[in-house]
C-alpha cells in the first residue's frame, strides 16, 4: 500500500541576510549559505525558518526555506 504523499518532506533552506546583501556579487565570497533538513508536513504547513550559521556572513542568521 503506498501513500499519495509522504509525512516528511525535505526543505532546502537558504540564508536570508546574504540575499539581502547581494553577496554573490562581491569578490571575496563565493556563494549563499544554503543547508537541507526534512520538515513535518502536518505539524509544519507554512514555511521553515531556523536560525543557522552562515559561514559567508561569519554569524548565525536566519534561513528561510526555499522553493526546489
Amino acid at each position: 500500500m503506498t501513500k499519495g504523499k509522504d509525512v516528511r518532506v525535505t526543505v532546502i533552506l537558504e540564508c536570508t541576510s546574504c540575499i539581502q546583501k547581494d553577496i554573490n556579487k562581491e569578490k571575496t565570497s563565493t556563494g549563499i549559505s544554503r543547508y537541507i533538513t526534512q520538515k513535518n508536513r502536518h505539524n509544519t504547513a507554512n514555511r521553515l525558518e531556523l536560525r543557522k550559521f552562515c559561514p559567508y556572513c561569519y554569524k548565525h542568521t536566519i534561513h528561510g526555506e526555499i522553493k526546489k
